[in-house]
């Protein structure tokens, strides 16, 4: 059976961070018509793709999961194990936000079948959460930490964001040393984006907020590699560090260009050579689901080429681009094409070649997009 991951969106939010342009809301009155048109999602994709497919990782995201309660996710859970075949061992992840989980809830969570975390924490600095209005300060983000791993679950993962307007490399470094004294197990470490439509945008265009350069953002980016990597963290994609044994499971699926399945709003999905994606609003995805028991909004077919560059940019940004599937699957000629540029990067010390595998180093992942578009340029 081919093994694939699936995703479920929740929208709700308590509230709406500036920098944040994912789809959220923060009424909840819907969140019951929600529940029930998610489920009617999961019931219509089953009969297209649950006979030959096991499921090994099931990801909650937002939104705020954790805004909800336990008996709102385990239906969900419990659906999803009705009609598509959920792995036993299956890696299932939950979105939490310190400020939105007791410790009493947490255990909720952990017995309907959670059994990895990701925490939002952002910043453990009082002045950049209250920069970026998250609801939480500092000492909550530990205590959230702390409550996960005691009431039972070592799979910790953080999100941390870094050059945010007026950070010092210090006060990252702080951040990152917070980080490690944690018992966390994964950090996924993000270079502030500006992303259209969100207020934090709105702000640099008004001029309220400045954005430090990419110089000084290049400089993070390699703090944050030798630091994590001191620490006993290894680098497995662009933005992500582990301890060892300790990957995300659903992640790589995207990273290794496997099949997955999104539901809820503005959810995607990719099977096969297709991909497509749900309505972001709230009520025309509900509608949608009433009506024809998908809310797809759009689709695309991938040509062979396009999957192929997919492939081989997702592979060099997460943990290798496997050579042999390139010459198997997509392009017998591509490493005899590209084989002057790549050992020159392999001499200069931007890739190394294990077993036919070829991954970035740490001076590699500094430029990793411009070496993945030199490559796709020759395509």
């Amino acid at each position: 059976m081919k093994e694939i991951a699936i995703y479920v969106h929740i929208p709700f939010c308590d509230h709406k961070c500036i920098y944040c342009d994912f789809y959220s809301i923060i009424k909840t009155d819907s969140k019951e018509k929600y529940r029930v048109a998610l489920i009617d999602e999961i019931k219509h994709y089953a009969k297209l793709y649950a006979p030959d497919r096991t499921i090994t990782s099931l990801f909650f995201g937002g939104g705020t999961p954790s805004y909800m309660e336990p008996e709102y996710i385990n239906s969900i859970i419990s659906a999803i194990s009705k009609y598509f075949n959920l792995n036993k061992n299956a890696e299932i992840t939950f979105e939490t936000n310190p400020g939105t989980v007791s410790k009493e809830k947490l255990r909720e969570f952990l017995s309907i079948g959670i059994n990895r975390f990701s925490v939002g924490i952002q910043s453990f600095d009082d002045a950049e959460l209250k920069f970026l209005t998250r609801i939480h300060n500092s000492s909550a983000a530990i205590k959230t930490v702390e409550d996960i791993y005691s009431a039972g679950c070592e799979n910790i993962s953080i999100d941390l964001i870094f050059n945010l307007p007026n950070q010092t490399k210090k006060t990252w470094l702080q951040n990152l040393t917070t980080a490690v004294s944690l018992p966390v197990k994964h950090v996924s470490a993000y270079s502030l984006i500006l992303e259209k439509g969100t207020i934090l945008n709105k702000m640099v265009l008004d001029k309220k907020v400045e954005i430090q350069g990419e110089d000084f953002d290049a400089d993070l980016y390699e703090e944050t590699i030798d630091f994590l990597t001191d620490a006993g963290f290894y680098q497995y994609e662009v933005s992500n560090f582990t301890k060892p044994g300790f990957e995300c499971k659903h992640n790589k699926v995207y990273w290794t260009h496997n099949e997955y399945l999104g539901f809820g709003t503005s959810a995607h999905s990719f099977i096969g050579n297709k991909r497509w994606w749900n309505y972001s609003s709230l009520s025309m995805y509900n509608d949608s689901i009433v009506k024809s028991g998908n809310a797809i909004r759009n689709s695309e077919i991938l040509s062979e080429e396009e999957l192929f560059e997919e492939f081989l940019m997702l592979g060099l940004r997460g943990s290798g681009l496997d050579l042999n599937i390139v010459r198997n699957t997509y392009s017998k000629d591509f490493f005899n094409e590209n084989i002057s540029y790549i050992r020159n990067l392999i001499k200069e010390g931007y890739l190394e070649d294990n077993n036919s595998i070829l991954q970035m180093t740490k001076k590699g992942y500094l430029i990793c997009d411009e070496i993945v578009a030199n490559l796709i340029t020759n395509i």
